[in-house]
C-alpha cells in the first residue's frame, strides 16, 4: 500500500470502528464492506468475519436469535484462526467476547449491554 491508501485505509477503518462500537450494525457492515472491497488473505477473511458479526447484531436488535446465531459462530470461526493478523484491531479479545456471546445466544441467556461485542484497537 502506498502512504495515500495506508491513510485512507486508516481512515476507513476509524469509521467502520467507530459505528460498530457504537452498535450501528446496519451502517458498520457497510463501512467493512467498503473496507473489504480492498483487502485480500487473511485481512479480507477477518473483515468478512467482522462484517458477519455486524449482521448478527442487526439479526439480534430485531429479535432473530436464529440469523444471529449462526452469523456470530460463522464470523467467530474467520477470525478465530487468524487473530495475529495486524488491522490495529484486538482480535483475540474480540474473539473471547464473541465466544462468550454465542455460548449465551445458544444457551438462551439473558443479554445485556455488557454483551455486545466491541472492537478494541491496539
Amino acid at each position: 500500500m502506498d502512504e495515500e491508501s495506508t491513510i485512507d485505509f486508516k481512515d476507513s477503518l476509524f469509521i467502520a470502528l467507530n459505528l460498530f462500537n457504537n452498535h450501528e450494525w446496519y451502517e458498520a457492515h457497510d463501512a467493512f464492506e467498503e473496507i473489504w472491497n480492498f483487502v485480500d488473505g487473511d485481512e479480507r477473511q477477518v473483515i468478512q468475519g467482522i462484517l458477519q458479526v455486524a449482521v448478527s447484531q442487526f439479526h439480534l436488535s430485531k429479535g432473530n436469535l436464529n440469523g444471529a446465531t449462526i452469523l456470530l459462530g460463522e464470523g467467530l470461526g474467520r477470525i478465530k484462526t487468524r487473530t495475529n493478523i495486524n488491522l490495529g484491531i484486538d482480535l483475540e479479545s474480540f474473539c473471547r467476547c464473541l465466544e462468550d456471546l454465542l455460548r449465551k445466544l445458544q444457551y438462551k441467556e439473558i443479554l445485556n449491554d455488557n454483551d455486545k461485542p466491541y472492537l478494541k484497537t491496539l
